[in-house]
């Protein structure tokens, strides 16, 4: 296992990955524009349901500033688009299955629970600029407060423009 540990400032890695609605989300198709890109543990969970929705609430307010949020998950595309359509999520939700991309941004680490280490998604955001340079970074995100956290630093990304 490689991590990395992306500071503000760095050059946010490539990616190209399989996402919800039969959709392919990748930095070719991001160059120029600022996004998001959201690590959660495992879809249709309660921690991660409650930061799905809130960012789907937001998404409106996120448009505006012309914020792309693409979503990540371990999970396999199948269990991903089940919990898009269950939630009505319409923002892209990325399979991140040999968790290359989680790696490249540190994402994928050691965790416990009742004694037991394991691998597994770290809950953290990354805010990227048109320029594909990481600007702000959530590590441990609280599900409930991601949205409001993201909007506010989005709307002062696009006031640097």
């Amino acid at each position: 296992m490689t991590t990395s540990s992306i500071q503000t400032g760095d050059r946010a890695p490539a990616f190209s990955l399989p996402a919800s609605a039969g959709r392919t989300v990748d930095t070719a198709s991001l160059s120029g524009k600022p996004y998001l890109l959201y690590f959660y543990p495992k879809a249709d969970t309660p921690g991660c349901t409650t930061q799905a929705c809130g960012i789907q609430e937001a998404l409106p307010a996120l448009g505006k500033l012309d914020l792309t949020v693409i979503g990540v998950s371990p999970d396999a595309v199948a269990k991903i688009d089940r919990f898009a359509g269950k939630f009505g999520l319409t923002f892209p939700l990325a399979s991140d299955e040999d968790h290359q991309l989680a790696e490249a941004y540190g994402t994928w680490v050691e965790k416990s629970m009742y004694g037991k280490t394991y691998m597994g998604m770290e809950r953290s955001s990354f805010l990227v600029d048109g320029d594909g340079i990481v600007r702000n970074i959530w590590r441990k995100v609280k599900p409930a407060d991601h949205a409001a956290l993201v909007a506010e630093a989005a709307r002062n990304l696009t006031a640097e423009d």
